[in-house]
């Protein structure tokens, strides 16, 4: 991993890009720490060429976006019109909204069909649909991991990966082996650290400070082809920029080859 491939999820700092002047003093913080690229999350209402010119106005390349459930899946094509303004190939699917129904073995199979078909419409506008877990695709349906379905069930061209090392660790799998296991099918990757609070509950970390193993994480990512490594920190307990400083400076100093 190069330093050139780390960037940062903007829903870290969601409360500070909520205006269009809020958004050009983060992004140039973010700059200045030394981030080249960011994922676009979390930003306030303004348009995509804003956000595309703003981004470009620091510096910055935008490496992916996530995009919401309802726009995936229903209208694709305004997720691609999005894609091309930005100038990026990659979105994330975030999470199952609650017209998914986890529980119903039949109301997953249906819905791995819909992330499918919406894959294949990205695909075939030259974009790239990506799945972003959290703990709950840990579930089970009909004795499968629902995270096994949705890749299982789901062509590797249409749906590829962004595994989230923290959501993984939470939901009792392996951070490492989803790496492995995606070998060729994962382009992102979210950098999320996980540690034991003085009150004995799981929080987020800056990267580094945590319990997880990144040097073997990193190297199965590599390992599978992994285009960008995401730092994302959803409740920084404090200044964010501090965090996100915190966990740069780790991953230039401790994960990266150059």
């Amino acid at each position: 991993m190069n330093i050139s491939q780390v960037a940062i999820q903007l829903y870290t700092l969601r409360d500070y890009l909520k205006t269009p002047q809020d958004a050009r003093e983060t992004l140039q913080k973010v700059k200045e720490i030394g981030y080249t690229a960011v994922q676009i999350s979390g930003m306030g209402p303004m348009s995509t060429e804003t956000v595309r010119d703003l981004v470009q106005e620091a510096g910055l390349t935008i490496c992916a976006t996530h995009e919401s459930a309802a726009l995936i899946l229903e209208s694709p094509q305004q997720v691609v019109d999005i894609l091309n303004i930005l100038g990026t190939d990659y979105t994330a699917y975030p999470c199952p909204t609650v017209k998914v129904d986890l529980l119903s073995p039949e109301g997953v199979k249906t819905w791995v069909q819909q992330l499918n078909d919406a894959g294949k419409y990205l695909y075939e506008h030259g974009k790239v649909l990506t799945y972003h877990n959290h703990h709950h695709e840990f579930m089970k349906s009909e004795n499968k991991l629902i995270l096994d379905i949705i890749y299982n069930d789901t062509d590797p061209k249409y749906l590829q990966g962004e595994i989230d090392t923290y959501w993984v660790q939470v939901g009792g799998g392996s951070p490492v082996e989803w790496c492995k296991k995606l070998k060729g099918r994962l382009p992102l990757l979210h950098l999320k650290d996980y540690r034991i609070g003085e009150d004995r509950a799981v929080k987020y970390a800056p990267i580094g400070s945590g319990n997880l193993d990144f040097p073997a994480i990193i190297k199965a990512a590599e390992e599978s082809g992994c285009k960008w490594f995401i730092v994302e920190q959803d409740d920084c307990y404090g200044d964010p920029f501090v965090s996100i400083k915190s966990s740069f400076d780790y991953i230039k100093q401790n994960l990266c080859k150059s």
